[in-house]
C-alpha cells in the first residue's frame, strides 16, 4: 500500500468521466415510486428475525446561513423555531421505525448530518437522543462509531462537551477553504481560529476520530492558495480528510447560480491542486482510502483497508457494512438487506406524512439477483482495489468470465492502458488507476448506458 497512488496526467485525461460515486449499487438514481412502506416493513421484519446489528444516520436539514457549492438537502433559516415541528414528526418516525425491530439489535454506528445537526439548541440534542436511547438498543460503552457532522461557526466548547456527554465520539468538521476570498465566493466565513478551538475541545474531550471536509474546484482557488489550506489543515492532524471535487451543477442545486463560473479554476488547475494535495498528504504520513478519502495509518479505515474488511455504503467508507442502515428524517435513505428506499425530500411532505402516523417512504429499489452480483463486484474494486473472480463465483455460484464475457474487451483495453493488471484470477487496480476507481466501476454498471450522465460529477 506504500506506492497507493501514481499520478499519471494521460491516463486521467482519458479516464476522467462524469458517473456514480458508488455509495449504492444500483444507484439512487434508479430508485422508484413502486417501492414504499410495505417493503420497509417486510425488510425490517427480516433484519429483526436475523437479528442484525444497525447503522443509524439522522438527517438534521437546518442551517443559519446558505454556502453557495452545496448540494445537500437543507432548509436556509434564521428561525430556530422551525426545527420544533420538525423534531417532533423525526421523534415520531423514530417510533414507527423501532417498533418493527428487536431490542436486541445493537447500533453500532450511529451519524447526524445535515444540513449543520449543531443547528438544534442544546435541549433539543438532549431530547433526541434520549428518544433514540428509548427506542433503540444504543451502546453505553463508547464502543459505538456515534459521529455528529460540525460546523465551527455552530459550535463551542460547551457543544462539545455536551456531544461527548450524549455519546459522540466522532466529529466531522466543514471547513472546504481557509482562503478569504474564497470563502466570501462561497459565503462561507469561518477562521482557523474556529476550527482550531472546535477540535482543541474534540481531543480535551477524547473524541476517537476527527475528520476534516475541504473541496478542491471552488471559485476563486489557485493551486497555491489551496496548497496553503492543505498546509494548515495538515498542522491540525485531523485523522482522516475527504478532499471533494467541487462539481458545477447550477441547473440542479439552486445556490451554486451564485457562483460566478468565470471564476472557477481551470480543469488543468483543478488537476495540480488535486496533485500537490496527494503529494502533501502523502508525505505528511497519510494514506490514500480511494473516492477522495485519506486516513492516517493507524486509523480503523485504513487498518479495514489493510485487512480488506472495508466496505462502502451511504455513510462512505465504513467498517460498518455488515449493519442494516436506518435512514430517518427528510431524504434519508435507508439500506436494509436487498431493500434501498428513501423518506420524501420535500420538508412539508415528510412532516404531513408522519403527521398522519405514516412513514414518509417516497421511493427505493429492491436489488434483483444481478444487483447483487454486480455490488459485489463494485464494492470489492471500490474498497479493496481488487477483484477475486473465484471468491465472486463462489459466492453467486457463476462463471465470472462467462457471465460478464461482454465487459472483456474493455477490461483489456483498461489493462493496455495501464489503469489495471487483467488475469485469469481477477483484476488489480494499479498505483495509476487507483484515482480512477470510479471509472473501472463504472464498466460492471449494467445502468449507465440508459443514464444521464450530466447528474453526476467527474471522477477527479
Amino acid at each position: 500500500m506504500l506506492d497507493a497512488i501514481r499520478w499519471d496526467t494521460d491516463l486521467i485525461r482519458r479516464y476522467d468521466l462524469a458517473g456514480p460515486r458508488y455509495t449504492s449499487y444500483p444507484t439512487a438514481v434508479q430508485f422508484n415510486s413502486q417501492v414504499g412502506t410495505f417493503d420497509l416493513f417486510h425488510a425490517l421484519r427480516d433484519s429483526r428475525k436475523a437479528l442484525r446489528p444497525l447503522s443509524l444516520y439522522v438527517h438534521v436539514p437546518f442551517c443559519a446561513n446558505i454556502c453557495y457549492y452545496c448540494a445537500c438537502n437543507k432548509v436556509i433559516t434564521k428561525d430556530r423555531g422551525r426545527a420544533l415541528p420538525y423534531l417532533q414528526r423525526l421523534e415520531q418516525e423514530i417510533q414507527l421505525i423501532a417498533c418493527h425491530l428487536d431490542p436486541a439489535q445493537q447500533v453500532e454506528q450511529l451519524h447526524f448530518g445535515g444540513g449543520t445537526p449543531t443547528f438544534l439548541s442544546h435541549d433539543e440534542l438532549r431530547q433526541l437522543m434520549a428518544h433514540l436511547r428509548k427506542h433503540f438498543n444504543l451502546l453505553d460503552d463508547d464502543s459505538g462509531d456515534y459521529g455528529i457532522e460540525i460546523d465551527p461557526r455552530e459550535a463551542d466548547w460547551s457543544t462539545m462537551g455536551l456531544l461527548r456527554e450524549l455519546g459522540f465520539n466522532r466529529v466531522s468538521i466543514g471547513l472546504q477553504d481557509l482562503d478569504p476570498v474564497v470563502q466570501r465566493a462561497v459565503n462561507r466565513l469561518q477562521s482557523l481560529e474556529e476550527t482550531r478551538a472546535v477540535i482543541d475541545a474534540a481531543r480535551t474531550l477524547q473524541f476517537r476520530s476527527i475528520n476534516i471536509d475541504l473541496i478542491y474546484g471552488l471559485p476563486k482557488q489557485t493551486p497555491d492558495n489551496f496548497a496553503r489550506t492543505v498546509e494548515e489543515v495538515i498542522s491540525l492532524q485531523p485523522d482522516r480528510l475527504s478532499v471533494f471535487n467541487y462539481a458545477h451543477l447550477p441547473e440542479r442545486f439552486m445556490p451554486q447560480r451564485r457562483i460566478n463560473a468565470n471564476e472557477l479554476p481551470s480543469p488543468a488547475h483543478k488537476l495540480e491542486m488535486l496533485q500537490r494535495t496527494i503529494e502533501q498528504l502523502t508525505a505528511a504520513g497519510y494514506r490514500y482510502i480511494g473516492m477522495d478519502h485519506f486516513a492516517l495509518p493507524d486509523d480503523e479505515l485504513a487498518i479495514a483497508q489493510e485487512e480488506e474488511t472495508l466496505q462502502r455504503n451511504f455513510q462512505g467508507y465504513t467498517t460498518h457494512g455488515h449493519c442494516d442502515l436506518i435512514g430517518l428524517g427528510v431524504s434519508a435513505i435507508s439500506q436494509i438487506g436487498d431493500l434501498y428506499c428513501q423518506n420524501s425530500s420535500d420538508l412539508n411532505e415528510y412532516q404531513h406524512t408522519l403527521a398522519s402516523a405514516q412513514l414518509a417512504t417516497s421511493r427505493g429499489l429492491v436489488c434483483n439477483a444481478d444487483d447483487r452480483l454486480r455490488r459485489a463486484v463494485i464494492q470489492q474494486l471500490i474498497c479493496n482495489f481488487s477483484l477475486d473472480f473465484a471468491e465472486i463465483e463462489q459466492q453467486f455460484n457463476v462463471d465470472f468470465q462467462g457471465y460478464f464475457g461482454a465487459l472483456w474487451p474493455q477490461l483489456q483495453g483498461m489493462a493496455n492502458d495501464g489503469l489495471i493488471e487483467l488475469s485469469r484470477e481477477g483484476i488489480e487496480v494499479l498505483p495509476a488507476g487507483r484515482l480512477l476507481v470510479r471509472s473501472v466501476c463504472m464498466v460492471f454498471d449494467a445502468y449507465l448506458e440508459q443514464q444521464n450522465r450530466q447528474r453526476f460529477s467527474r471522477v477527479i
